[in-house]
């Protein structure tokens, strides 16, 4: 299709809609989807406003996806911290005593056998 074959139309249309302000009627008639045709002399102007239009949208949309991917890292982020910072977990009902070492062990079964009375042979 040459420069003179193709319909000016759709791309006047869109123009229209963008100096009306009408960004998201023209996101919904095509705006991204639509060929700018800068070499038709017909239509040049409006090829312009679409391709500024589409490279102010495409910038747009991307600092909005950079925003939400900010926001998704400091959440994940602040959980991690608030795990380190959570306190250990409570210890169960039973009571456990910390093992001994084994001479200190011996020497406690030595004193409770001569507290009870029991010859250590």
């Amino acid at each position: 299709m040459s420069a003179i074959d193709h319909d000016c139309r759709p791309l006047q249309q869109l123009a229209v809609l963008l100096a009306d302000g009408q960004v998201d009627a023209a996101i919904e008639a095509g705006l991204m989807e639509a060929a700018p045709r800068p070499d038709c002399g017909r239509c040049a102007s409006a090829s312009g406003q679409v391709q500024a239009a589409q490279q102010r949208l495409r910038k747009a949309w991307a600092a909005r996806e950079r925003y939400r991917a900010r926001g998704a890292r400091l959440t994940r982020r602040a959980a991690e911290r608030q795990a380190r910072r959570a306190p250990p977990p409570a210890p169960s009902n039973t009571p456990v005593a910390p093992a001994l070492p084994p001479a200190v062990a011996a020497a406690l079964a030595r004193a409770r056998a001569r507290a009870a009375g029991t010859p250590n042979g």
